[in-house]
């Protein structure tokens, strides 16, 4: 039995506010993870050249950054120009390090005339320890 594309949202959005539920941290404990979600809106008739910037970039920076420790981008079924990434990283300091690097600004360049709106979304991970299988 195939899930609708309405079960799948639903399953990915509470995964996601389960894994961003807000934490706060006690003094003198390392500084969490840093968790959000980016929601963007791609222009349909560029989309097979977005997801193939998209797909290089997340390889690049999984597989050469240590701090990142997720990159997840999903498109949703019923408006496949719909996208959202889960985006994990070690800290602040992993993120900041993730925006200068080559593979960042060759995506970030070469979709800006794509994107037609993005929405970030800061988060504070429930449990910073936890790994993503």
């Amino acid at each position: 039995m195939k899930a609708s594309p309405s079960i799948l949202k639903a399953a990915l959005l509470a995964g996601v506010a389960l894994a961003a539920v807000s934490w706060h941290a006690k003094p003198g404990t390392p500084k969490p993870q840093k968790v959000r979600l980016a929601r963007l809106v791609v222009d349909s008739t560029q989309l097979a050249r977005y997801k193939a910037l998209l797909k290089e970039g997340v390889e690049a920076a999984v597989q050469k950054e240590p701090g990142v420790l997720t990159l997840y981008a999903v498109f949703e079924q019923k408006r496949p120009n719909h996208v959202t990434i889960l985006e994990v990283y070690a800290d602040e300091a992993a993120y900041q390090a993730h925006l200068n690097t080559p593979h960042f600004m060759k995506y970030k360049q070469g979709t800006s005339a794509m994107v037609q709106q993005l929405e970030l979304v800061e988060t504070d991970p429930l449990i910073p320890e936890l790994k993503i299988k």
